[in-house]
């Protein structure tokens, strides 16, 4: 297959590693100083050059920010037959954007983030397929994910963002707050370190992915959610209700059970 992947970030390269040796593969990428270290693919700065190699399949790995406005730079030059498709973390917009198109889709959420993941081995990572789009778009990246050893689910759009601002949300806000009361200490102790590393990581992230992540409109579901807990927490701490505590970490043990 015939197959352009749009951008030539972490993921965009992730993709080319993964499909290149099997497929006849192509990345564009208006900055050139991006692709100098692209092997084993054909390299595009041009949408001339996506029209001369008419694609089959396009694979859209540009921050969230830019995915519709690269399709729509892009689909002028697409065969009509050809399968567009994202990775985004957040769906919002993408259902309208395909329905109005004309091009057959497929979309899918690798939730392997190139910050903690490790590439080489996910096995116990996950994947999300849009359950709306194109079969054979899906049975395409059904099998890919699959042979990563991804655990793969179906979802619609609507589920996979609110899926998404239980899985993404919550750590996020739970980090920012880690971030802002936090403060040097000359000797962290171990959970304060494993704290500290994953706020970093998280807080490395695009900015965009952040920003789409928190303002996903089920995320103040999540967020009131936390606030609840914050206040049930703060009544026994104040109180010092020993009694309190231990039911309170009974009921939080068995959630993550």
């Amino acid at each position: 297959m015939k197959i352009l992947i749009l951008g030539a970030g972490k993921m965009g390269s992730f993709f080319v590693d993964l499909l290149s040796f099997d497929h006849e593969t192509a990345v564009y990428e208006t900055d050139a100083r991006k692709l100098r270290f692209m092997y084993n693919t054909l390299r595009f700065t041009t949408l001339e050059e996506i029209a001369e190699f008419r694609p089959e399949l396009v694979i859209n790995a540009v921050t969230l920010n830019h995915t519709i406005d690269v399709f729509r730079e892009v689909m002028p030059v697409l065969p009509q037959d050809c399968i567009i498709s994202d990775i985004a973390s957040v769906k919002t917009h993408l259902k309208e954007f395909y329905a109005q198109s004309g091009f057959r889709y497929v979309s899918t959420h690798p939730m392997f983030g190139p910050t903690f993941a490790n590439l080489g081995q996910l096995s116990n990572e996950n994947a999300i397929i849009i359950s709306e789009g194109d079969y054979m778009g899906r049975i395409f990246f059904r099998d890919v994910y699959g042979r990563l050893g991804l655990h793969i689910c179906e979802y619609t759009f609507e589920e996979h963002d609110e899926v998404v601002a239980y899985s993404l949300s919550i750590p996020f806000i739970s980090t920012f707050v880690f971030s802002a009361v936090m403060k040097h200490q000359d000797a962290p102790g171990t959970t304060f370190k494993r704290h500290l590393s994953i706020a970093k990581g998280v807080l490395g992230e695009d900015r965009n992915l952040l920003r789409e992540i928190l303002f996903n409109p089920h995320t103040p579901l999540q967020l009131e959610k936390i606030r609840e807990e914050l206040k049930k927490l703060d009544h026994i701490i104040t109180q010092r209700d020993e009694q309190a505590l231990g039911d309170y970490i009974t009921r939080i043990s068995g959630n993550i059970q």
